[in-house]
């Protein structure tokens, strides 16, 4: 029996995952919408304070037109339906007409590291664990399942406090498979790439310096290739590359992942690319712990979306998943690897 599945959406990364979910379960009725908030976090983006989030208006919009462009069914706000199952990308915000749904939240990419936020939320559960950023997605065990990268992420959102049976291992789309990279048509080869963060337009520090001037040091006259994170304000952030990296070319569109097949070697501060490019065994760099990042690297299953659709499948249907699984307690199981 067909049911209804509502796929909240966002960043283009966190979009195109749910895309390929989607297409895996041909079976059901599949509705989307651009990431959205209700009570006082709706508030805050009326009055523009929410930009540098999923939830600001700029996002909203590319999401919106990117749902038009592929000629996906939009329901904005999850208004239009009584949705048998939600799939969305985080739980620290709940909207309030999908908290009684099923729902299976699929993780995005790197989380946030646990700052001082991650621990005042932990110990005073009446703050919004919004406050602490995506270092506190799952701690709410507020789902049917969660979806995760590999088993390194399992690891580490057991150590948060997320419930061993709420966690599926089932890789994420758009990180599953990268070797397909390496199809691309991008002009560059053999340059190292630096991927920017948008910490500053979420009012963090960065020594933006430091890390242009960091950047040159590894590149040692090597081409060297900046590219922009799209929450980043562009002709400022293109301005200051050029002030302390006058020959370095600045990307503010195409894929980050196809420029990391292509390069000898990637640099980030905060950025869930730094996982493609480890995948791909280039030269990495990165403010964050290496040893941690190499276990934390996504499955490279090449079938995550099939797998996380049978997830969907067990949550609403109630049956097996493609490989003969019922759902069971993860220290039981075996993860879903191919």
């Amino acid at each position: 029996m067909e049911k209804k599945i509502l796929f909240i959406c966002g960043s283009m990364n966190i979009t195109t995952q749910m895309q390929q979910i989607a297409a895996e379960l041909p079976e059901h009725a599949k509705f989307f919408t651009p990431f959205y908030a209700d009570g006082f976090i709706k508030l805050l983006n009326k009055f523009k304070l929410l930009e540098f989030t999923i939830i600001g208006d700029k996002r909203a919009r590319e999401c919106y037109r990117y749902l038009e462009s592929q000629n996906l069914t939009i329901d904005y706000g999850g208004t239009q339906h009584d949705y048998d199952l939600v799939v969305t990308c985080s739980d620290l915000v709940v909207q309030k007409n999908i908290r009684d749904k099923k729902r299976i939240v699929v993780q995005e990419g790197i989380t946030d590291p646990e700052r001082f936020s991650y621990h005042l939320v932990k110990t005073f559960k009446f703050l919004p664990r919004w406050f602490a950023g995506t270092s506190a997605n799952g701690i709410s065990n507020n789902f049917d399942y969660y979806c995760v990268a590999g088993e390194g992420y399992r690891d580490l959102f057991l150590r948060k406090g997320v419930k061993p049976e709420k966690i599926r291992v089932t890789g994420i789309p758009n990180f599953d498979d990268c070797k397909k990279y390496y199809d691309n048509d991008f002009a560059h080869k053999g340059y190292v790439l630096a991927c920017t963060s948008d910490l500053r337009e979420k009012f963090r520090y960065e020594n933006r310096k430091k890390f242009i001037q960091n950047a040159l040091k590894i590149a040692n006259g090597r081409q060297l290739i900046f590219k922009l994170h799209p929450n980043e304000k562009f002709e400022r952030r293109t301005a200051e590359i050029k002030k302390w990296a006058p020959d370095a070319l600045v990307y503010t569109s195409g894929s980050a992942e196809e420029m990391i097949a292509n390069s000898e070697a990637l640099i980030t501060s905060y950025s869930s690319t730094i996982y493609v490019g480890l995948a791909l065994g280039k030269e990495v760099y990165s403010v964050l712990d290496m040893e941690e990042l190499r276990q934390l690297t996504p499955v490279q299953n090449g079938c995550a979306a099939r797998h996380i659709a049978d997830v969907c499948r067990e949550v609403i249907d109630g049956k097996e998943n493609a490989s003969g699984e019922a759902a069971r307690s993860p220290e039981k199981q075996t993860p879903l690897h191919v």
